[in-house]
């Protein structure tokens, strides 16, 4: 593992750029966390749209900022959908983040994550350290959407995904990786209540597009996104008194997240 200091980041320039400007986040997401990614991206100050139906995906790629694609409720049909609006978005040149949900439990998850990563441009792509791991080509299993252990130095899988498809790679986990192959940022905060409520992997990837939509630099941007998330997090659990209350709490720490909070309690090396 290189060697790695401990940085400060501009996380809250980032979030006070998405109060001022806004953006419009266009999803091709979860079913079953759609509602939670909407809610997260208003909650950040931006504004989500989820359009799914390829007679207008390209259409509405045009005018947002950033697109999310995510694959955890995957059908052959919405692949198909998600290519269209790809192509939108790389010919407007805005981000596309895709979240490799549950990449290395079925064979068509594996199929058509590749088949995406290889058919249109993607510029984050996130995971969790199977998922990562899987598209990256190792052979390993995801347990549904939930990680898996891997035997492997996930720093150098990163990076050597990150390179060979020219993006910068997340791997969410106890410690969060954000590389694009060169730069290199890993992020301690959060808490292990995110685990116990389901979501919190797909609400992650919608602040890293919305973060993405305010900042050129897609590794800070994912990086400024999950500190801000995380610290959130960790306001959160101090009001909570089990998962449903800290969910609610998660969303309303994040709304009033502020300047002093975010510089003192991000936890980022770099």
């Amino acid at each position: 593992m290189p060697k790695m200091n401990k940085i400060k980041i501009d996380a809250y320039d980032l979030l006070k750029k998405v109060r001022i400007n806004k953006p419009v986040i266009h999803h091709l997401t979860n079913w079953v966390t759609i509602y939670d990614c909407a809610n997260v991206v208003k909650v950040l100050g931006a504004s989500p749209v989820m359009a799914h139906a390829k007679e207008e995906v390209a259409d509405m790629a045009k005018i947002a900022s950033s697109l999310v694609l995510n694959i955890g409720t995957l059908t052959v049909d919405f692949i198909e959908s998600m290519k269209i609006a790809a192509g939108s978005a790389n010919e407007k040149g805005i981000p596309v983040i895709l979240d490799v949900c549950g990449a290395g439990a079925t064979g068509l998850r594996d199929t058509k994550s590749f088949e995406l990563l290889d058919a249109v441009k993607i510029d984050i792509v996130k995971g969790n350290a199977s998922e990562i791991a899987r598209v990256s080509g190792e052979m390993v299993l995801t347990k549904g959407v939930d990680a898996s252990e891997v035997n492997k130095d996930m720093i150098e899988v990163a990076k050597g995904l990150a390179s060979k498809r020219n993006c910068t790679v997340v791997v969410t986990g106890k410690e969060d990786i954000v590389t694009d192959g060169e730069k290199l940022y890993l992020i301690k905060n959060g808490h292990p209540m995110m685990s116990n409520i389901v979501g919190t992997g797909c609400m992650a990837s919608s602040v890293i597009g919305t973060f993405s939509a305010v900042e050129k630099d897609l590794t800070l941007a994912a990086t400024a996104g999950l500190v801000c998330f995380e610290i959130a997090a960790e306001c959160a659990i101090k009001k909570s008194s089990g998962p449903g209350t800290f969910k609610e709490q998660l969303y309303d720490c994040l709304y009033h997240l502020d300047k002093k909070t975010i510089n003192n309690m991000q936890k980022v090396e770099g």
